[in-house]
């Protein structure tokens, strides 16, 4: 009986995993070169977010991801953050399946979304951020792959 509902549990979680990790740094080449050398591996992949005003750097770590952000306009997310902040995680975020869904269920439990609908993200991901306030001070992201949109 356990097993059964273990199984119904695991069927049914919306979060199924950290995704990755964002860690906001001011030179993204020397970021780059630092986990390069920690992780002992290349990045897979570099994206730039124009809308959002972010060069990104992705790098696999087991399942999860490292993802480097660095800013390209001095007023984005990430510029405005590392002027009032050290370098470090900016935030976490989880893969759900269903988006949409998980956005209307953290509402109804009481969360602050940054927005109500999803946005395109790098990494083909749709996205949303948590509220620092709802999650004890934590950004939180939540993301899916985009195809499913």
């Amino acid at each position: 009986m356990l097993v059964l509902y273990h199984n119904f549990l695991k069927k049914y979680q919306m979060i199924k995993k950290i995704e990755h990790l964002g860690i906001a740094v001011k030179d993204l080449n020397e970021a780059t070169n630092t986990y390069q050398a920690l992780l002992n591996k290349a990045p897979y992949k570099t994206e730039t977010v124009e809308r959002e005003g972010v060069e990104t750097v992705f790098f696999e770590c087991g399942e999860s991801k490292i993802e480097l952000l660095g800013a390209t306009k001095e007023d984005s997310p990430i510029g405005k953050y590392l002027s009032k902040q050290k370098e470090g995680i900016h935030h976490i975020a989880f893969y759900v399946d269903d988006l949409t869904s998980e956005i209307k269920r953290l509402q109804n439990e009481g969360f602050q979304l940054l927005s109500d609908t999803p946005k395109p993200g790098a990494d083909q991901k749709n996205i949303v951020f948590l509220h620092p306030k709802s999650n004890h001070g934590v950004l939180i992201e939540l993301c899916e792959d985009r195809s499913q949109f």
